[in-house]
């Protein structure tokens, strides 16, 4: 197999002497020699370092005070405009309404340096922070490099997020300068973030400074030699900041380092999808979720970044399809919901042309469910099918593809090099076989590095390592197979992930909580194989007024996340320490049996419970 996993393969083999019986050897090693691991992942992919380490990993039982690449220094975007000199597009980019564009490399690295001189002007320093409110569009791809290339901090939220949503992300991290695009389109409809923009600015007393990308969007074909500086950074210095979902309040502002970024995406991308120098790579996202982050390293690969801007079902389900056609796409990526919809009621494109070019079809956000992955396979009989799990407190995922090994369908091929993952039961002990919680014995490269605002690392420590001492936590619901696959049952939280846009269930509490007629609610997404619903259930002792309720939902938190059913309920149920029962609830609503679903010795109110495998029954 001529992949870029037989390739490090071979490169071990030369270089170190090292050969390897099977993945779960090579794996081992990556685990147990994490130095020489990760020194191998530089020298193989020839990543540039501005200044070398001469201690590459030190392990410390506390994972927060493990260190990597001590006093090393590189830059992100100096290794992506590395590959300047390719002949290939740096990206390729379509909106909805048809609008096609291929932009050089050396046309971004234009507008980055565009960019970067507007930033120093405003007096943009290195550790400052620079938000975007922006749709996904090639701009933001080179506002993103021209902040990281002097050392500044990124964040960014899509605009399908209300003021709250957004508010609570940015005021926390205080930042400097804001890139925002004034108006978009979604579904054939156009939107004015004008008057949540001005708002935004007025409440963050740090922004001193904005940009409104829609006046600046033209890319020039230059033919000039451009000449980017590049600041070098601190191995562990922030790259950009990502924001957890909210469900237990406000998002945590999850903190990344720039060379574990660098690393680990390098090894994602390449040697488990499969991803080389000169392929086209897509993977829908908007810019407020992970993967907006993870697709763009696939241009520190030398890879064509492949970005579509618009609903990923507007005007018809097969608009996607006919992008690929025109991008000759090589890596498609997409939620688990949208293939399942795609099976479901397949469009005429996936009948009527030949995606033998496809190479990958990946597959986040929630578990590819056994029938769907077998429906791709129909579709798509050339391509590797491939499923990552992992997420925004990392960046990437711990379980994802094997370029050289057969997918069993419903099932996540392998642990990823690097990542020490075993399955542990309630009482910290692994098992095979048997469902438990997904766990990192080890430290792992894009653990983040702090949290912001966190003093002495207190949410650090409660959301990672409060179930197993010095044990990484991660909220996964899996088994492990015998042949080493992953099945992913669901997460331990209640995060909504629709269509790229990732909310947190107390973000749509927190938004109608005012209203009259809300005594309590109740949030859940089924995203089963029989149901793809968001229910909202409601408490309420008068007249529900349902219109209202989604256009709360609608301006205050993200269109995605209007219910599809809001049904009224008598009681909302709560445990004894008085949280909300969400996963439980999901669970019974999913059809797994209610004594496996949940104790209502747990419970405060156990009785409450009747009422939803009562609904189940006759509802659903």
């Amino acid at each position: 197999m001529n992949t870029v996993l037989t390739k490090y393969l071979n490169y071990l083999k030369s270089k170190y002497n090292l050969d390897f019986d099977s993945y779960k050897e090579l794996h081992n090693w990556s685990i147990n020699e994490m130095s020489n691991f990760w020194e191998s992942i530089v020298s193989f992919f020839n990543i540039n370092f501005d200044v070398s380490s001469n201690s590459i990993y030190k392990f410390n039982k506390n994972f927060i005070n493990s260190s990597w690449f001590v006093d090393s220094q590189l830059s992100y975007s100096k290794n992506i405009f590395k590959n300047d000199k390719l002949t290939s597009p740096a990206i390729k980019y379509q909106d909805e309404n048809g609008n096609y564009l291929e932009i050089s490399w050396n046309s971004l690295k234009n507008k980055t340096l565009e960019f970067q001189d507007l930033l120093t002007k405003n007096n943009i320093k290195m550790g400052d922070r620079v938000v975007g409110y922006c749709s996904n569009t090639p701009e933001v791809v080179a506002a993103f490099l021209a902040v990281n290339s002097i050392g500044a901090v990124w964040s960014s939220c899509s605009p399908d997020f209300g003021f709250d949503s957004v508010y609570d992300r940015f005021n926390q991290i205080e930042p400097k300068f804001l890139f925002y695009h004034s108006s978009y389109s979604y579904g054939g409809k156009n939107f004015s973030l004008e008057l949540k923009v001005k708002k935004l600015v007025n409440s963050i007393d740090s922004i001193s400074s904005s940009l409104d990308l829609n006046s600046k969007s033209k890319f020039v074909n230059v033919s000039k030699k451009i000449n980017l500086n590049f600041v070098p950074v601190d191995f562990n210095h922030p790259i950009w900041i990502l924001f957890s979902s909210g469900t237990t309040g406000k998002p945590k502002a999850i903190v990344h380092r720039t060379g574990g970024m660098i690393l680990e995406h390098f090894k994602a991308l390449a040697i488990h999808q499969n991803v080389d120098i000169s392929d086209s790579y897509f993977w829908y996202s908007t810019t407020g979720w992970m993967m907006w982050n993870y697709s763009l390293s696939s241009l520190l690969l030398g890879s064509t970044l492949c970005i579509y801007n618009g609903s990923p079902v507007y005007p018809d389900s097969g608009v996607l399809w006919r992008f690929v056609k025109k991008s000759k796409i090589n890596h498609f990526g997409h939620g688990a919901v949208f293939y399942q919809n795609q099976i479901s009621n397949p469009p005429k494109e996936l009948f009527s042309n030949d995606f033998s070019y496809i190479k990958t079809i990946g597959s986040t956000g929630s578990p590819l469910f056994k029938e769907t992955n077998i429906g791709l396979n129909k579709f798509f009989p050339r391509s590797h099918i491939i499923s990552l799990s992992g997420g925004t407190d990392v960046c990437t995922a711990f379980i994802g593809g094997n370029p050289n090994d057969y997918v069993i369908p419903g099932e996540i091929q392998c642990k990823m090099l690097g990542a020490s993952i075993e399955v542990w039961d309630e009482n910290g002990k692994e098992v095979k076989n048997k469902m438990g919680e997904l766990v990192l014995t080890k430290p792992f490269i894009s653990m983040p590095v702090y949290l912001w605002n966190d003093k002495n690392f207190e949410k650090y420590l409660s959301s990672y390592f409060s179930k197993y001492k010095e044990v990484w936590n991660h909220g996964d619901w899996v088994t492990e197979t015998e042949n080493g696959g992953i099945i992913i049952h669901g997460r331990s939280d209640s995060t909504l992930n629709r269509y790229g846009i990732r909310i947190g269930t107390s973000e749509i509490y927190s938004a109608i909580e005012e209203l009259s007629f809300i005594e309590d609610s109740l949030i859940i997404h089924l995203d089963n194989a029989k149901n793809n619903r968001l229910i909202l259930f409601v408490k309420s002792k008068t007249l529900i007024e349902n219109d209202k309720l989604k256009i709360i939902i609608r301006q205050k938190c993200s269109p995605r996340h209007v219910p599809d059913s809001i049904v009224k309920t008598p009681d909302i149920p709560y445990t004894i320490s008085g949280k909300k029962v969400e996963i439980p609830i999901k669970k019974i609503l999913s059809g797994i049996d209610p004594e496996k679903s949940v104790s209502k010795d747990s419970l405060r109110n156990p009785e409450s419970i009747d009422w939803f495998l009562e609904f189940y029954k006759t509802q659903l």
